[in-house]
Order: C-alpha cells, then structure tokens, then sequence
C-alpha cells in the first residue's frame, strides 16, 4: 500500500476550509435558532436576522476568496459576493413589501448561492469533503424554489426560511470533518 503526502498548499487550503467550515456551521446553528423564533412575523429583529445571514455569506465567500486561491476559481466566489450583498439589500428593502416579497429574494438567493457552492465544490472533491457541500449546492436550488413557490402560499412564513440553515449547517459540519485528512497532510 502506498501513501502519499497532501502538498503543503492542499493541506493548508484544506485546513482554512476546514476552519471557514465549522465557524459557518455554527453561526447558521445558532442564527436559525434566533430566527426560528422571530420569524413568523416581520419586526426589526427579524429583518436584521434575514439581512445579517447572506451578508456573513458574503465574509466567508471573501475568506474563501483569500484563503483557497488556488483550489477555486475565484470568478464564482465574486459572483457570490455580489449576489449576497444584493441580496441583503433587497431582503432589506422587501421587508416593507411583506413576507412573500422576502421569500421571493430569499429564495432568489438560495437558488443562486446553491448554484455557486455545487459549482465551487466540484474540482475540490479532491480535496475531500465536498460531497456534502455539492448536495449542500443541490439542496439549496431545490428549497429555494420551494421558497418562492411558497411566498403565494395563503399564509406564507419565514419559519422555513429560517429553518433552511440547519441542514445547511450539517453539511458544514460534515465537510469541515471530513477534511480534517487533508488539513493534516495526509
């Protein structure tokens, strides 16, 4: 059987993913906590929530940017950074529209920031880890459709919306584990 050493820049990109990976872990833990329970009505608290999650999108997507250079196209990185700060925005300014109108951008979002990390995740398989992130990409187009379909719902919610980040986090978690190989090395 033969091993083979990751090369120092794997290792590194590994380990700054790795750490980006659980700090995004918990903060979606812990912001679906709060926004879970100020989500069934639009208040500042709520909004501020709503606003505050794709702009810590946008930090990690500029950590990323910064720290896997060579593991990443960075065009896509820049396309999401520009899609999360829109989409801060226009959560900020669709909150006085109501809650179908932040679905609408919230699921905008998540349909387009999927895109972006199964697109991302790809040729860093080999990295490890990245499974979880491409299902993560996967998962997140398909709720953000059900996002926007559900902004016609009778009595639309941000419950869900608020809800979409557990999963998110666990696949965090997972990458952020799985690539603890190769930020050592090996």
């Amino acid at each position: 059987m033969t091993t083979t050493a990751a090369s120092p820049g794997i290792a590194q990109t590994a380990s700054a993913l790795r750490r980006l990976y659980f700090i995004r872990f918990a903060f979606a833990i812990v912001w679906a906590i709060v926004a879970t329970t100020t989500a069934k009505e639009i208040n500042p608290l709520t909004v501020t929530l709503f606003v505050l999650y794709p702009l810590f999108d946008v930090g990690a997507a500029v950590y990323d940017l910064r720290t896997s250079r060579t593991a990443t196209k960075p065009a896509l990185l820049y396309v999401n950074i520009a899609v999360s700060l829109l989409t801060a925005i226009g959560l900020g300014a669709a909150a006085a529209s109501g809650i179908p109108a932040m679905l609408r951008v919230w699921g905008a979002w998540a349909i387009v920031a999927g895109l972006v990390q199964l697109i991302v995740a790809i040729p860093r398989r080999t990295l490890g880890g990245q499974w979880s992130m491409i299902l993560s990409g996967g998962i997140s187009v398909l709720a953000g459709g059900s996002f926007i379909a559900g902004a016609s719902a009778a009595d639309p919610a941000l419950t869900n919306a608020a809800g979409y980040a557990v999963p998110g986090a666990i696949f965090f978690l997972i990458a952020a584990i799985r690539l603890g190989r190769a930020a050592k090395g090996n």
